[in-house]
């Protein structure tokens, strides 16, 4: 008997996946499932893929002495080529494209964090799944990076030539530390992200994940409740194109998760709603430092006591704007790390 969810139902069929049934009585798997036979499920089970839309090369420096088995392929996967160290593959055409696979062991070594860094001179989409650099053959049922640090860290930090990333699927709901930090840092023509679907984070999982992506106009959705120590900390530091933030549903916070997270943000007018109630240590420190459009702001916490919960979170915003704030709380500060100076008060 074959199972599968459809719409979070759990369905079971006895014809080989023909006809479908719900399971009596219904089960439900909240956040947890690809859609069956949606281009997303298409995409988890394909090899990560480069879809060229300039012509041009590709390289891949890697962290670790594994890394010369990376192998690609340019026909759809019939045959694989591996790419020897320091060189690039032939130039690709445009409307071609490139897959990739590898079984890589993702490092910490001083700077070099992950596996590696792809670089191109071509201009390109990424589809599929990322995974198949980690696991290779066997990567389309992964769905926990536990005892996976850093393991896509920096992959495409510094690569001008992604331009999207929205068919790229890192379908892990339980994350590992660092797993997907600075992994588009400095991708500065990346307009459109990947599905973000983790509910289970980790220390640092986002770290900077898209920092300086300078041309990215909208932000994925961040579903997790529950939040580790950093990570999010820089997750869209200086994408001065990013025009209004995702929501942000945890209402328990941990130490620095938010830190930096907007700063530098120029474009962003309105902040997505705070709901925490308690504070903890350096949670919005320089949270929307220059942010210099912000003009609204709702927070909802009623105990900022906390070590530099607050600490310049407000720093650069726009000169004047509104503030809603829960009615209870009337112990606000004024200034970068309150209540920025002629701002508008009101309670939410």
């Amino acid at each position: 008997m074959a199972v599968k969810y459809k719409k979070q139902v759990l369905q079971y069929s006895t014809d080989g996946g023909s006809t479908w049934q719900n399971v009596e009585p219904q089960q439900y798997r909240k956040g947890d499932v690809l859609e069956y036979g949606s281009v997303e499920c298409e995409n988890v089970m394909k090899y990560l893929t480069f879809k060229v839309t300039s012509a041009g090369t590709f390289t891949f420096r890697g962290n670790n002495s594994f890394a010369n088995s990376v192998q690609y392929s340019l026909n759809s996967g019939s045959t694989w080529t591996t790419l020897a160290p320091n060189t690039a593959t032939p130039s690709i055409a445009a409307n071609s494209t490139i897959m990739w696979r590898a079984s890589l062991t993702p490092q910490l070594i001083g700077t070099d964090m992950g596996i590696g860094t792809f670089s191109s001179t071509a201009k390109f989409e990424a589809e599929g799944n990322a995974y198949s650099l980690l696991y290779g053959d066997n990567f389309a049922d992964v769905r926990d990076l536990t005892g996976k640090n850093y393991a896509l860290a920096a992959l495409f930090s510094g690569c001008t030539g992604i331009t999207s990333a929205e068919r790229l699927a890192i379908p892990a709901f339980k994350l590992s530390n660092g797993c997907y930090s600075y992994m588009f840092s400095e991708c500065s023509n990346l307009t459109t992200p990947p599905i973000l679907h983790a509910n289970q984070l980790a220390d640092g999982c986002y770290d900077s994940m898209f920092s300086f992506c300078t041309n990215l106009t909208v932000a994925p959705t961040l579903s997790a409740t529950t939040l580790s120590d950093n990570c999010y900390s820089f997750m869209f530091y200086g994408c001065t194109s990013l025009i209004s933030a995702p929501q942000l549903p945890a209402t328990e916070l941990a130490e620095s998760c938010y830190y930096h997270m907007f700063a530098s943000c120029t474009s962003m007018a309105t902040a997505p709603t705070l709901s925490a109630t308690t504070l903890q240590p350096s949670c919005y420190n320089r949270m929307f430092y220059g942010a210099s459009a912000l003009s609204s702001v709702t927070c909802l916490a009623t105990n900022i006591s906390a070590n530099q919960c607050t600490n310049n979170w407000l720093y650069g915003v726009s000169s004047s704007g509104t503030f809603y704030k829960a009615s209870s709380m009337s112990n606000w500060g004024s200034g970068v790390s309150g209540i920025p100076t002629n701002w508008t008060i009101r309670n939410a």
